[in-house]
């Protein structure tokens, strides 16, 4: 498995949730996952210092690596649908006249349990708007879904579903944002044109 390790500042209030706020620790890292492995290095010099690898394509896995508090956790945008059927097509109220998709996948690795939701996710679009979940679920939005409330995460477990967004259907988002409280900076992931 090929394992490309970036710093990341990510707070102390980890341990408890990653939607709640903290103070920052200089251990925690970022990695991107990718199947191929990656060569040996081959001479003694030292590796130079990684830059913060905060965006990523769809399908890629932030590896989320807090060793101070024995935190280590991944997240993995596994696709963006748009549209998807709804329970009917959103009203203008909730922002838009479609329905879209985010599948998400989150993993405590090892360490503290802590808890998950679909409220840091949402939609970065060119022009500056972001798209916020709307806290709605059961009845015919898309299954499986990820929980909108807060759910733990005990070491070794994974959280998967899917989030709603009401979308207008004729734009798309550039990326999936990541941004819980507990982070100092956020995670992304680039949604492809089509």
């Amino acid at each position: 498995m090929r394992t490309r390790t970036t710093a990341a500042l990510i707070t102390v209030g980890l341990l408890a949730t990653l939607t709640a706020c903290g103070s920052s620790s200089d251990d925690a890292k970022v990695t991107k996952s990718t199947a191929t492995p990656e060569p040996a290095a081959t001479s003694a010099t030292p590796e130079p210092t990684p830059t913060q690898q905060t965006t990523f394509a769809i399908g890629e896995t932030a590896d989320v690596n807090d060793t101070a508090n024995d935190v280590s956790f991944s997240a993995t945008v596994i696709a963006y649908t748009q549209p998807v059927k709804g329970p009917q097509p959103p009203t203008p109220e909730l922002g838009g006249d479609a329905w879209a998709t985010a599948e998400i996948k989150v993993c405590n690795l090892k360490g503290q349990t802590f808890t998950v939701s679909q409220f840091p996710w949402s939609l970065a679009y060119k022009d500056g708007t972001r798209m916020e979940v709307t806290g709605l679920n059961g009845g015919d939005l898309p299954k499986p879904e990820f929980p909108t409330d807060d759910v733990s995460v005990k070491a070794d477990d994974c959280v998967r579903g899917k989030i709603p967004y009401p979308v207008t259907g004729s734009k798309r988002p550039e990326r999936i944002v990541y941004a819980p409280q507990a982070m100092d900076e956020p995670l992304e992931w680039t949604v492809p044109a089509e």
